[in-house]
Protein backbone atom coordinates (compact mmCIF):
# COMPACT_ATOMS: atom_id res chain seq x y z
CA UNK A 1 0.00 0.00 0.00
CA UNK A 2 2.90 2.34 0.91
CA UNK A 3 4.48 1.48 -2.36
CA UNK A 4 1.60 2.36 -4.42
CA UNK A 5 0.82 5.77 -2.61
CA UNK A 6 4.48 6.63 -2.93
CA UNK A 7 4.15 5.67 -6.83
CA UNK A 8 1.32 7.70 -6.86
CA UNK A 9 2.54 10.80 -5.18
CA UNK A 10 6.10 10.54 -7.25
CA UNK A 11 3.96 10.60 -10.44
CA UNK A 12 2.28 12.97 -9.43
CA UNK A 13 5.17 15.51 -8.19
CA UNK A 14 6.93 14.51 -11.86
CA UNK A 15 3.60 16.16 -13.86
CA UNK A 16 3.84 18.56 -11.71
CA UNK A 17 7.17 19.95 -12.33
CA UNK A 18 7.03 19.02 -15.90
CA UNK A 19 3.69 20.66 -16.59
CA UNK A 20 5.33 24.20 -15.06
CA UNK A 21 8.52 23.80 -16.95
CA UNK A 22 6.30 23.37 -20.33
CA UNK A 23 4.43 26.66 -19.07
CA UNK A 24 7.36 28.43 -18.77
CA UNK A 25 9.13 27.60 -22.14
CA UNK A 26 5.75 28.11 -23.68
CA UNK A 27 5.17 31.70 -22.33
CA UNK A 28 8.72 32.99 -22.14
CA UNK A 29 10.85 30.64 -24.34
CA UNK A 30 11.47 34.00 -27.14
CA UNK A 31 13.21 35.97 -24.28
CA UNK A 32 12.50 38.20 -20.99
CA UNK A 33 9.89 40.66 -21.43
CA UNK A 34 10.98 43.90 -23.20
CA UNK A 35 13.49 42.04 -25.47
CA UNK A 36 11.41 41.97 -28.42
CA UNK A 37 11.09 45.38 -29.32
CA UNK A 38 14.93 45.41 -29.99
CA UNK A 39 15.66 42.20 -31.35
CA UNK A 40 12.53 42.71 -33.82
CA UNK A 41 13.97 42.62 -37.48
CA UNK A 42 17.64 41.50 -36.18
CA UNK A 43 17.68 37.94 -38.87
CA UNK A 44 20.48 37.15 -40.83
CA UNK A 45 20.06 35.39 -44.27
CA UNK A 46 21.05 31.59 -44.59
CA UNK A 47 21.65 31.54 -48.29
CA UNK A 48 23.52 33.60 -50.49
CA UNK A 49 21.27 35.91 -52.04
CA UNK A 50 23.63 37.48 -53.58
CA UNK A 51 23.66 35.08 -56.66
CA UNK A 52 20.99 35.68 -59.72
CA UNK A 53 17.06 35.33 -58.99
CA UNK A 54 16.43 33.17 -62.13
CA UNK A 55 13.64 30.60 -60.36
CA UNK A 56 10.33 31.50 -60.44
CA UNK A 57 8.14 30.85 -57.37
CA UNK A 58 5.16 28.51 -58.34
CA UNK A 59 2.30 30.24 -55.79
CA UNK A 60 3.20 34.33 -57.47
CA UNK A 61 5.65 34.35 -59.84
CA UNK A 62 8.45 36.32 -57.74
CA UNK A 63 12.05 35.20 -58.43
CA UNK A 64 14.45 33.90 -55.76
CA UNK A 65 17.73 32.02 -56.54
CA UNK A 66 18.51 28.65 -57.09
CA UNK A 67 19.30 27.60 -53.89
CA UNK A 68 15.95 28.44 -52.73
CA UNK A 69 14.57 26.76 -55.02
CA UNK A 70 16.25 23.76 -54.17
CA UNK A 71 15.10 24.09 -50.09
CA UNK A 72 11.25 24.78 -51.50
CA UNK A 73 11.74 21.50 -53.76
CA UNK A 74 11.87 19.17 -50.29
CA UNK A 75 8.45 21.44 -49.03
CA UNK A 76 4.95 22.12 -49.53
CA UNK A 77 3.21 25.34 -48.76
CA UNK A 78 2.56 26.69 -45.03
CA UNK A 79 -1.13 28.26 -44.53
CA UNK A 80 -1.73 30.14 -41.53
CA UNK A 81 -4.65 32.13 -39.93
CA UNK A 82 -3.26 35.23 -38.65
CA UNK A 83 -5.60 37.54 -36.56
CA UNK A 84 -5.95 41.26 -37.36
CA UNK A 85 -7.22 42.59 -34.50
CA UNK A 86 -5.89 45.73 -33.25
CA UNK A 87 -4.37 44.70 -30.13
CA UNK A 88 -2.19 42.29 -32.28
CA UNK A 89 -0.71 44.79 -34.43
CA UNK A 90 1.70 45.15 -36.37
CA UNK A 91 1.67 41.26 -36.71
CA UNK A 92 4.77 39.09 -37.66
CA UNK A 93 5.94 37.43 -40.63
CA UNK A 94 3.35 39.02 -43.20
CA UNK A 95 6.02 40.67 -45.39
CA UNK A 96 7.40 37.03 -45.88
CA UNK A 97 3.62 35.62 -47.29
CA UNK A 98 3.84 35.20 -50.94
CA UNK A 99 -0.58 35.23 -50.80
CA UNK A 100 -2.75 37.33 -48.60
CA UNK A 101 -6.10 37.05 -48.43
CA UNK A 102 -8.26 39.16 -45.80
CA UNK A 103 -12.13 38.49 -44.29
CA UNK A 104 -13.88 39.38 -41.90
CA UNK A 105 -13.83 36.78 -39.33
CA UNK A 106 -16.24 38.25 -36.45
CA UNK A 107 -18.31 41.42 -35.67
CA UNK A 108 -16.48 43.05 -38.26
CA UNK A 109 -12.87 42.43 -37.73
CA UNK A 110 -10.59 40.80 -40.26
CA UNK A 111 -8.19 37.78 -40.42
CA UNK A 112 -5.97 37.10 -42.62
CA UNK A 113 -4.95 33.79 -44.53
CA UNK A 114 -1.10 33.67 -45.36
CA UNK A 115 0.55 31.17 -47.91
CA UNK A 116 3.93 30.69 -47.03
CA UNK A 117 5.98 28.87 -49.43
CA UNK A 118 9.19 30.59 -51.22
CA UNK A 119 9.89 33.51 -49.46
CA UNK A 120 10.33 32.18 -45.73
CA UNK A 121 13.55 30.22 -46.70
CA UNK A 122 16.21 33.10 -46.77
CA UNK A 123 15.77 33.79 -42.83
CA UNK A 124 13.72 32.84 -39.87
CA UNK A 125 10.12 33.65 -39.92
CA UNK A 126 7.79 34.06 -36.67
CA UNK A 127 4.17 34.18 -37.73
CA UNK A 128 2.17 35.64 -34.88
CA UNK A 129 -0.18 35.76 -33.68
CA UNK A 130 -1.80 32.53 -35.02
CA UNK A 131 -5.61 32.83 -34.57
CA UNK A 132 -8.27 30.41 -35.18
CA UNK A 133 -9.77 29.20 -38.66
CA UNK A 134 -13.30 29.27 -40.42
CA UNK A 135 -14.66 27.36 -43.09
CA UNK A 136 -14.21 29.84 -46.08
CA UNK A 137 -10.50 30.28 -45.13
CA UNK A 138 -10.24 26.32 -45.14
CA UNK A 139 -12.00 26.29 -48.90
CA UNK A 140 -9.08 28.83 -49.75
CA UNK A 141 -6.61 26.75 -48.34
CA UNK A 142 -8.11 23.41 -50.38
CA UNK A 143 -7.01 24.57 -53.44
CA UNK A 144 -3.07 24.96 -52.73
CA UNK A 145 -2.38 21.19 -53.81
CA UNK A 146 -3.02 18.52 -52.06
CA UNK A 147 -2.24 18.35 -48.01
CA UNK A 148 -0.90 22.29 -47.53
CA UNK A 149 0.59 22.35 -43.86
CA UNK A 150 -2.22 24.24 -42.38
CA UNK A 151 -1.74 26.41 -39.01
CA UNK A 152 -4.26 27.42 -37.08
CA UNK A 153 -5.25 27.94 -33.27
CA UNK A 154 -8.75 26.44 -32.94
CA UNK A 155 -11.84 27.31 -35.15
CA UNK A 156 -15.21 27.09 -35.33
CA UNK A 157 -16.67 23.68 -34.00
CA UNK A 158 -19.60 21.97 -32.88
CA UNK A 159 -17.51 19.88 -30.02
CA UNK A 160 -18.60 20.42 -26.60
CA UNK A 161 -17.27 17.78 -23.91
CA UNK A 162 -19.80 18.79 -21.61
CA UNK A 163 -22.90 18.68 -23.57
CA UNK A 164 -25.16 15.55 -24.18
CA UNK A 165 -23.45 13.40 -26.97
CA UNK A 166 -20.31 15.76 -26.49
CA UNK A 167 -21.81 18.28 -29.45
CA UNK A 168 -23.30 21.53 -28.89
CA UNK A 169 -26.76 22.17 -29.31
CA UNK A 170 -28.60 22.76 -32.81
CA UNK A 171 -28.04 26.42 -34.31
CA UNK A 172 -25.09 26.61 -31.67
CA UNK A 173 -22.42 26.38 -35.09
CA UNK A 174 -24.29 26.15 -37.97
CA UNK A 175 -23.10 22.92 -40.31
CA UNK A 176 -21.78 25.65 -42.82
CA UNK A 177 -19.64 27.01 -40.93
CA UNK A 178 -17.96 24.08 -39.01
CA UNK A 179 -14.52 24.14 -39.77
CA UNK A 180 -12.93 21.05 -37.66
CA UNK A 181 -16.42 19.19 -40.13
CA UNK A 182 -14.78 20.88 -42.99
CA UNK A 183 -10.83 19.87 -42.14
CA UNK A 184 -11.96 16.28 -41.10
CA UNK A 185 -13.82 15.68 -44.31
CA UNK A 186 -10.61 16.92 -46.12
CA UNK A 187 -8.89 14.23 -44.48
CA UNK A 188 -6.68 17.17 -43.20
CA UNK A 189 -7.24 16.26 -39.35
CA UNK A 190 -5.46 13.11 -38.14
CA UNK A 191 -4.23 13.84 -34.70
CA UNK A 192 -0.89 14.14 -34.49
CA UNK A 193 -0.04 12.75 -37.89
CA UNK A 194 -2.34 14.57 -40.49
CA UNK A 195 -0.94 18.59 -42.31
CA UNK A 196 -3.35 20.25 -40.10
CA UNK A 197 -1.73 21.54 -37.23
CA UNK A 198 -3.78 22.91 -34.41
CA UNK A 199 -2.19 24.67 -31.80
CA UNK A 200 -5.24 24.30 -29.60
CA UNK A 201 -5.25 20.47 -29.99
CA UNK A 202 -2.37 18.41 -31.39
CA UNK A 203 0.63 20.56 -31.73
CA UNK A 204 3.12 22.46 -29.34
CA UNK A 205 6.09 24.06 -28.40
CA UNK A 206 8.35 24.46 -30.32
CA UNK A 207 6.05 24.92 -33.59
CA UNK A 208 3.74 26.87 -31.75
CA UNK A 209 4.36 29.05 -28.47
CA UNK A 210 3.09 32.28 -25.94
CA UNK A 211 4.47 35.15 -26.18
CA UNK A 212 2.74 38.03 -24.42
CA UNK A 213 5.39 40.37 -25.06
CA UNK A 214 6.36 40.20 -28.44
CA UNK A 215 5.05 43.69 -28.77
CA UNK A 216 6.11 45.46 -26.05
CA UNK A 217 7.07 44.95 -22.08
CA UNK A 218 3.58 45.06 -21.42
CA UNK A 219 1.52 41.89 -21.74
CA UNK A 220 -0.99 41.38 -24.48
CA UNK A 221 -4.24 39.56 -23.74
CA UNK A 222 -3.84 35.42 -23.86
CA UNK A 223 -5.29 35.41 -27.40
CA UNK A 224 -3.04 37.72 -28.94
CA UNK A 225 -0.26 35.55 -27.90
CA UNK A 226 -0.08 32.32 -30.20
CA UNK A 227 3.58 32.80 -32.53
CA UNK A 228 4.43 30.14 -34.79
CA UNK A 229 8.10 29.19 -35.88
CA UNK A 230 7.83 28.38 -39.66
CA UNK A 231 11.17 26.44 -39.56
CA UNK A 232 9.60 24.20 -36.58
CA UNK A 233 6.31 23.87 -38.55
CA UNK A 234 8.81 22.08 -41.85
CA UNK A 235 10.54 19.98 -39.27
CA UNK A 236 7.03 18.63 -37.79
CA UNK A 237 6.03 18.44 -41.01
CA UNK A 238 8.55 16.06 -42.02
CA UNK A 239 8.13 13.83 -38.97
CA UNK A 240 4.82 13.90 -40.42
CA UNK A 241 5.87 12.72 -43.70
CA UNK A 242 4.39 15.62 -45.62
CA UNK A 243 7.85 17.46 -47.30
CA UNK A 244 7.35 18.00 -51.21
CA UNK A 245 6.24 14.77 -51.98
CA UNK A 246 3.91 12.58 -48.85
CA UNK A 247 4.88 9.01 -47.55
CA UNK A 248 3.13 7.77 -50.87
CA UNK A 249 4.93 9.56 -53.13
CA UNK A 250 2.29 12.01 -54.33
CA UNK A 251 3.35 15.47 -54.83
CA UNK A 252 1.73 18.67 -53.13
CA UNK A 253 1.63 20.25 -56.63
CA UNK A 254 -0.31 17.53 -58.63
CA UNK A 255 -3.32 18.98 -59.78
CA UNK A 256 -2.04 22.25 -58.27
CA UNK A 257 -3.21 25.48 -60.40
CA UNK A 258 -1.10 27.60 -61.13
CA UNK A 259 -1.59 31.62 -61.98
CA UNK A 260 -0.23 33.11 -65.06
CA UNK A 261 3.10 35.90 -64.35
CA UNK A 262 4.89 38.27 -65.96
CA UNK A 263 7.42 41.14 -65.35
CA UNK A 264 5.39 44.24 -63.64
CA UNK A 265 6.16 47.43 -65.52
CA UNK A 266 4.89 50.35 -64.25
CA UNK A 267 2.63 52.43 -66.89
CA UNK A 268 3.50 56.47 -68.16
CA UNK A 269 0.61 57.69 -66.95
CA UNK A 270 -1.28 55.22 -63.73
CA UNK A 271 -4.79 55.58 -62.98
CA UNK A 272 -5.38 53.39 -60.29
CA UNK A 273 -2.80 54.67 -57.96
CA UNK A 274 -5.11 55.15 -54.55
CA UNK A 275 -7.34 52.25 -53.64
CA UNK A 276 -9.74 52.28 -50.16
CA UNK A 277 -12.77 50.31 -48.91
CA UNK A 278 -14.12 48.72 -46.08
CA UNK A 279 -15.80 46.02 -44.72
CA UNK A 280 -18.56 46.74 -42.21
CA UNK A 281 -19.53 50.05 -41.59
CA UNK A 282 -18.78 51.26 -38.29
CA UNK A 283 -15.65 49.61 -38.50
CA UNK A 284 -13.10 52.20 -39.32
CA UNK A 285 -10.17 50.54 -37.79
CA UNK A 286 -9.99 47.97 -40.21
CA UNK A 287 -10.44 49.71 -43.37
CA UNK A 288 -8.09 49.60 -45.70
CA UNK A 289 -6.27 51.81 -48.71
CA UNK A 290 -3.11 51.04 -50.92
CA UNK A 291 -1.14 53.71 -52.59
CA UNK A 292 0.61 53.14 -55.84
CA UNK A 293 4.11 53.44 -55.39
CA UNK A 294 5.12 54.06 -59.48
CA UNK A 295 9.01 53.96 -58.11
CA UNK A 296 9.01 50.18 -57.20
CA UNK A 297 5.52 49.92 -58.89
CA UNK A 298 4.24 48.17 -55.70
CA UNK A 299 1.12 48.91 -53.94
CA UNK A 300 1.80 50.27 -50.21
CA UNK A 301 -0.82 48.94 -47.40
CA UNK A 302 -2.66 51.15 -44.64
CA UNK A 303 -5.00 49.82 -42.05
CA UNK A 304 -7.30 51.57 -39.90
CA UNK A 305 -5.46 54.74 -41.51
CA UNK A 306 -2.12 53.99 -40.52
CA UNK A 307 1.01 52.34 -42.36
CA UNK A 308 0.68 48.67 -41.76
CA UNK A 309 3.60 47.13 -41.16
CA UNK A 310 5.68 43.84 -40.25
CA UNK A 311 7.36 43.72 -36.52
CA UNK A 312 9.74 41.70 -37.90
CA UNK A 313 12.55 42.40 -40.71
CA UNK A 314 13.38 45.77 -39.61
CA UNK A 315 9.34 46.36 -39.74
CA UNK A 316 8.90 47.24 -43.55
CA UNK A 317 5.21 48.38 -44.92
CA UNK A 318 3.25 45.39 -46.20
CA UNK A 319 3.31 46.33 -49.83
CA UNK A 320 1.67 44.36 -53.17
CA UNK A 321 2.40 43.81 -56.37
CA UNK A 322 -1.26 42.93 -57.35
CA UNK A 323 -4.16 43.83 -54.92
CA UNK A 324 -7.32 42.01 -55.79
CA UNK A 325 -10.72 42.57 -55.03
CA UNK A 326 -12.90 39.52 -54.78
CA UNK A 327 -16.36 39.92 -54.15
CA UNK A 328 -18.49 37.31 -52.51
CA UNK A 329 -21.98 36.61 -50.83
CA UNK A 330 -21.97 37.17 -47.19
CA UNK A 331 -23.89 35.74 -45.06
CA UNK A 332 -23.22 37.72 -41.40
CA UNK A 333 -24.50 36.19 -38.08
CA UNK A 334 -25.68 32.75 -39.08
CA UNK A 335 -25.98 30.73 -35.59
CA UNK A 336 -26.15 31.59 -32.11
CA UNK A 337 -21.97 31.97 -32.15
CA UNK A 338 -22.56 34.77 -34.86
CA UNK A 339 -20.29 33.17 -37.04
CA UNK A 340 -19.94 34.79 -40.82
CA UNK A 341 -19.78 32.70 -44.13
CA UNK A 342 -18.18 33.43 -47.75
CA UNK A 343 -19.29 32.14 -50.45
CA UNK A 344 -16.24 31.40 -52.15
CA UNK A 345 -16.68 28.56 -54.04
CA UNK A 346 -18.50 28.99 -57.23
CA UNK A 347 -18.76 28.24 -60.56
CA UNK A 348 -21.07 31.29 -61.37
CA UNK A 349 -19.00 34.31 -62.08
CA UNK A 350 -18.39 36.80 -59.19
CA UNK A 351 -17.02 40.72 -59.43
CA UNK A 352 -13.78 41.35 -59.26
CA UNK A 353 -11.31 44.21 -59.45
CA UNK A 354 -7.46 43.60 -60.16
CA UNK A 355 -4.97 46.22 -59.47
CA UNK A 356 -1.35 46.10 -60.91
CA UNK A 357 0.92 48.22 -62.86
CA UNK A 358 -0.74 51.39 -61.52
CA UNK A 359 -3.86 50.04 -63.80
CA UNK A 360 -6.94 48.08 -62.81
CA UNK A 361 -8.90 45.55 -64.83
CA UNK A 362 -12.56 45.09 -64.08
CA UNK A 363 -12.98 41.26 -64.45
CA UNK A 364 -14.73 38.01 -62.46
CA UNK A 365 -13.39 35.22 -60.44
CA UNK A 366 -14.70 31.89 -60.44
CA UNK A 367 -13.55 28.34 -58.01
CA UNK A 368 -15.70 25.60 -59.63
CA UNK A 369 -14.91 23.14 -56.26
CA UNK A 370 -13.08 23.38 -53.06
CA UNK A 371 -10.06 21.67 -54.39
CA UNK A 372 -9.63 23.97 -56.95
CA UNK A 373 -7.78 27.18 -56.94
CA UNK A 374 -9.99 30.26 -57.71
CA UNK A 375 -9.31 31.75 -60.93
CA UNK A 376 -9.67 35.43 -62.05
CA UNK A 377 -10.64 36.72 -65.75
CA UNK A 378 -10.53 40.15 -67.49
CA UNK A 379 -13.97 41.19 -69.25
CA UNK A 380 -13.18 39.45 -72.16
CA UNK A 381 -12.89 35.96 -70.24
CA UNK A 382 -9.12 36.04 -70.50
CA UNK A 383 -7.18 34.93 -67.38
CA UNK A 384 -5.17 37.76 -65.50
CA UNK A 385 -1.55 38.21 -65.71
CA UNK A 386 -0.24 38.74 -62.59
CA UNK A 387 2.54 41.12 -62.01
CA UNK A 388 5.42 39.08 -59.86
CA UNK A 389 5.30 39.25 -56.58
CA UNK A 390 3.14 39.29 -53.57
CA UNK A 391 -0.44 39.38 -53.94
CA UNK A 392 -3.61 40.46 -51.71
CA UNK A 393 -6.65 39.27 -51.89
CA UNK A 394 -9.01 41.52 -50.50
CA UNK A 395 -12.56 39.05 -49.96
CA UNK A 396 -15.03 42.22 -49.60
CA UNK A 397 -19.26 41.66 -49.04
CA UNK A 398 -20.74 41.97 -52.79
CA UNK A 399 -22.17 45.15 -52.95
CA UNK A 400 -19.25 46.69 -51.13
CA UNK A 401 -18.05 50.25 -52.43
CA UNK A 402 -14.03 50.32 -53.65
CA UNK A 403 -12.58 53.99 -54.40
CA UNK A 404 -9.68 54.44 -56.67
Amino acid sequence: MNKKITLIASFLGLYLISAGISLLVFTYVLGKPGQKGEEAGKKRARVDLSQPKIEECPINGAMFTSEEKKIWEERRPIIAIIENHTDSRPQSGLSKAEVVYEAVAEGGITRFLGIFYCGSIAEEVKVAPVRSVRIYFVNLAAGYGGNPIFLHQGGANSFCPSCPGGVKPRGQVAREVDAYAALDKLGWRNGQHGNDMDGGFNVGFPVVLRDQYRLSSEPAAWEHSVVANLDEVYNEAKKRGFNFEDEDGVLWNEGFRLWKFEDGEAVSSPTATEISFGFWDGKSDYDVSWKYDSSTNSYKRSNGGKAHTDWEFEKPQLTAADVVIMFAKEKSMIDAEGHQYYEVISSKAGSALIFKNGEVVEGTWEKKSQLDREVFYDKNGDEIVFARGPIWVEILPAGNEVSY
